[in-house]
């Protein structure tokens, strides 16, 4: 799902980056794919080797495009994308992380015929 997030997001913001340039208006086209690999060691996401890590220990963003734009254009183009791509530089830049809990204790007020709305304590 990360990858696909990542790949998702520079799709979106590479395209919104070349509307911005121009590069998709006055004849100028711009086509093509973005891959998101990574390297996970499914040992340790799965539980099966304790001192194996869990998650990516490696990820590779790739854009391979047909375009008529200059070599400048593109190259702009992919450095604005790179800068904009909230995911990507959420994964750079590490944010700050802070996970709760919650817990909600349910309670059947009466029995299953009675209406919906009262069958887990909620009215």
């Amino acid at each position: 799902m990360l990858l696909q997030a990542l790949a998702a997001c520079a799709g979106v913001t590479m395209r919104s980056v070349a509307t911005a340039l121009g590069i998709t208006a006055a004849g100028i086209t711009a086509a093509g794919t973005v891959r998101a690999e990574g390297d996970l060691d499914f040992r340790g996401t799965l539980g099966v080797d304790k001192s194996a890590p869990v998650g990516f220990s490696d990820i590779r963003l790739s854009f391979d495009l047909v375009s008529d734009a200059s070599e400048e254009q593109l190259a702009t183009l992919l450095r604005l994308t790179d800068r904009y791509c909230v995911v990507l530089q959420a994964l750079v830049n590490s944010p700050r992380l802070s996970t709760w809990h919650w817990s909600a204790q349910w309670s059947v007020i009466d029995d299953i015929s009675s209406p919906p709305r009262n069958r887990c304590g909620l009215n």
